[in-house]
This record gives C-alpha cells, structure tokens and sequence, in this order.
C-alpha cells in the first residue's frame, strides 16, 4: 500500500503525503505507475460524462479534458517537456544542458513545445468516434506511463542525484514486469490486437527517444522523463487516429 500510496504522490496533486517509506518501497512504486494512469483515465471520463449530460462536446469538452489531465497532474510533465525540449535544442554541452534542465525559466522551444503537446492532445481527440473516446483515454493514461518504468529499465541515469535516480537503481526485472503486465491486459481489453500493437508502437517511440535524449546528455532525467510522458500520449492518441481512419479499429 505505501508503494501505491507513493506513486499517487509522485504522479498526481491528490494530497498524500507519506514521508516515511525506504528507497525499495519507492522504487517499488514504479509497479503501480500504470495503475495511476488508469485512475487518473478514470477521473477524465468522468469529467467527460458530467460535461457532456450538460451538453458541452467537441472542441470544448475535449480542451477542458486536457486540461483537467494537466491540474491533475499538477503540469509536472510539461514542466519537464519544456525543460527538455530548451536543453537538447541549446546545442550545448552535456554539462550545460543538464543545467539548463534545472533553470526554472522557459525558453521559446519551451513553450512552443508545450503548445504544441496540447494542441496536438485537444485535436487528436476531436478526432476519435466518441465510441472510441473512453479506452482512448485509459490507453493514452496508462502506456504513458507505462513508458516511464520502460525508460527507466533501460536507461541509465544522467544525473549523479535526484528522485529519479533512486527509481534507476531500484529498477528490477520484476518491477518491470509486472507494469508491464498490467498495462498489457488494459490494452489488450481495450483494443484486442491493436491495444498490443499501439504498446508495441509506444515502446519504440520511447526508445527511439531516449536514445536521442541519452546521446546529449549520457541518459534520462526526471525532466526527460515527464517529456516522455507528454510526447507518449499525443503519439497514442494519433496512432488510435491512424487505426480508426483505416476502419481497423471497427474491425478487431
């Protein structure tokens, strides 16, 4: 329960504050990662269903949704996508970005990033069937986070401190596995075979970016992490559009 009850606190504003807990009971807060995506799925559907007896819909409802997703989180991903997309755009040393990463100002690739992300969410959105709304929120909720216990298996580190450094070396196969696990059976629930394909698709996105992300500055970061997040769901919700253009979502 501390191990949950720590993901909860890390990945959200719901106010839990444990204080006493040990570095294998946080690092085994990776495992309910994908857990929290799904609650946090479950507060957006039910902010989607309220808006919508009141008879709000399209662009609007799905703005509100996004966000929602945003306080709820407490923008803590889109802090860390600004700040990734300001260092690895700097084309300066790895030192220097990671020191940019800590700058709490925001730089024009920052913000435009940060635009974008939501941009790209509201309209990705707008475009799914409303059939097809709810598991796309559940998915794009827990593969993204799903995607940061994947990064943190197989990346190490950059920075000699931080959070998210007791999360790189408390990482087992284990851990991995049983998020892993989880969010297999939600997909999978969700969209049969192309649940397992999007999670496929999910994991070479985020390794692809990663690995752009470790050639400047030796690995992940917290800050590289959140991008990873943000970036993850704007790519799940626009390969559920590319499915559902194709029909193969009516199909399988």
């Amino acid at each position: 329960m501390t191990s949950f009850l720590l993901a909860l606190q890390f990945l959200t504003i719901i106010p839990v504050k444990i204080k006493n807990f040990t570095e294998a009971s946080f690092a085994r807060a990776m495992i309910f990662f994908p857990v929290i995506g799904l609650l946090l799925a479950l507060f957006l559907i039910f902010i989607n269903y309220l808006l919508s007896s009141l008879g709000f819909g399209g662009i609007t409802l799905n703005a509100i949704l996004v966000v929602a997703l945003i306080i709820l989180t407490g923008g803590m991903h889109l802090d860390g996508l600004s700040d990734t997309f300001d260092a690895i755009s700097s084309a300066k040393s790895k030192e220097e970005m990671l020191e940019i990463m800590r700058d709490p100002h925001c730089g024009v690739m920052g913000v435009l990033s940060i635009v974008c992300v939501i941009l790209l969410k509201i309209s990705f959105l707008s475009s799914l069937p409303s059939l097809h709304k709810i598991g796309a929120l559940i998915l794009m909720c827990v593969l993204s986070r799903w995607a940061l216990v994947f990064l943190i298996f197989l990346f190490p580190y950059a920075r000699d401190n931080g959070k998210g450094k007791i999360f790189s070396q408390g990482i087992n196969r284990r851990i991995f596995m049983m998020a892993s696990l989880f969010s297999l059976f939600c997909a999978v629930m969700l969209f049969k075979l192309i649940g397992f394909l999007i999670i496929i698709f999910t994991a070479l996105a985020a390794y692809l970016f990663a690995k752009l992300v470790a050639r400047k500055i030796g690995g992940i970061t917290g800050d590289t992490l959140g991008a990873a997040n943000e970036l993850m769901e704007v790519l799940i919700l626009f390969a559920l559009c590319i499915f559902e253009r194709t029909e193969l979502l009516w199909i399988m």
